[in-house]
């Protein structure tokens, strides 16, 4: 296929995708061999991609980059998360738009939708730019877009350090908050806080707020993202951990389902979220500065350039690439 054809193929391919979210037996397999997947977030997945993969938007987001009109003789092999549904679709993305082959080691945890969405990819037109890898590490490929935790991290490098290499580690967001915050500003900071139950690198984790914050609006605020607590796994870190603050008498807050904590550090638990005081936003932006390889994005209600409107967190552009590292370029040097 060539440039506009490719273009056209993911449109059509957004539309075929929308028609998942009634497909009660795929909800239900994937919710099966993800613990952590539900039918309800397996479809705000779904909707998202649907919403991104429009021809306006493709063409804005490769306008800036020289993409050959034709396919060319790269292989690029895509080690995939699996923490939230269709967490590795992005990459694919990119390697099919660029006109290189994907070589797909999908993860174990998110295996049934992100084979569906491949099946619909190339029944688009995608059949011969995509190879799912059976291999634990794909062979024969020339590039490698790699992604898990700090620890397997250092596998990576170690193993690719003679290919051209893509490697993400963990990061977690942040949000900021003035203390003027309405009822509604936090409600939709309870999104970045609790879509996919925290697990993405997009949700918010820690919290930075003025000295003196009062967490009463903010709690009153979230409060209608409680029943996240009936989920057993969600619950089961929850009550680990208000154990070991009770008995560590760890100074928190507590709304029955979500635990606050006065922390320096950006990842907080399942079931937890930091805050650190501020005395001014010029502390802030050097802290966040400071932290950059940490943080994937920053949400609040302060205006700044650079940082994400409330409840933007989890509802990323095509061109909102992770840890900021632009993969069409890589993928096109």
């Amino acid at each position: 296929m060539n440039f506009q054809q490719r273009v056209d193929a993911l449109v059509q391919f957004a539309h075929k995708l929308s028609t998942l979210t009634s497909d009660e037996a795929l909800l239900q397999q994937a919710c099966h061999q993800n613990r952590w997947f539900t039918a309800e977030e397996v479809q705000r997945a779904l909707m998202a991609w649907q919403s991104q993969i429009t021809e306006e938007k493709l063409l804005n987001w490769l306008k800036p980059y020289s993409i050959p009109d034709k396919q060319i003789a790269v292989r690029t092999a895509i080690i995939m998360a699996g923490n939230i549904p269709l967490v590795g679709l992005h990459d694919l993305l990119c390697v099919l738009v660029s006109g290189a082959q994907a070589m797909v080691k999908l993860s174990s945890d998110d295996g049934v939708l992100l084979k569906k969405a491949i099946e619909l990819l190339q029944d688009c037109g995608f059949n011969d730019q995509i190879i799912i890898s059976e291999e634990r590490i794909p062979k024969d490929f020339d590039k490698v877009i790699a992604t898990g935790s700090n620890n397997t991290n250092r596998y990576f490098e170690y193993y690719f350090k003679d290919k051209p290499s893509l490697l993400r580690k963990n990061r977690n967001s942040v949000a900021v908050l003035s203390g003027n915050e309405t009822p509604d500003d936090y409600a939709k900071l309870g999104l970045d806080v609790f879509s996919y139950f925290g697990l993405g690198c997009r949700n918010v984790s820690k919290l930075y707020v003025p000295q003196g914050f009062n967490f009463i609006p903010f709690f009153e605020g979230i409060e209608s993202y409680n029943t996240i607590i009936h989920h057993h796994k969600y619950a089961n870190n929850y009550t680990y951990h208000k154990a070991i603050f009770l008995m560590n008498l760890t100074k928190h807050y507590d709304n029955g389902f979500l635990l606050v904590k006065e922390d320096n550090r950006t990842a907080s638990p399942l079931g937890c979220l930091f805050y650190e005081e501020y005395k001014n936003l010029e502390w802030i932006e050097k802290e966040i500065s400071n932290k950059a390889n940490e943080i994937q994005c920053v949400v609040s209600s302060i205006t700044n350039e650079m940082w994400l409107p409330l409840g933007a967190a989890q509802q990323p552009e095509l061109w909102d690439y992770a840890d900021g590292v632009d993969t069409l370029a890589f993928l096109l040097a």
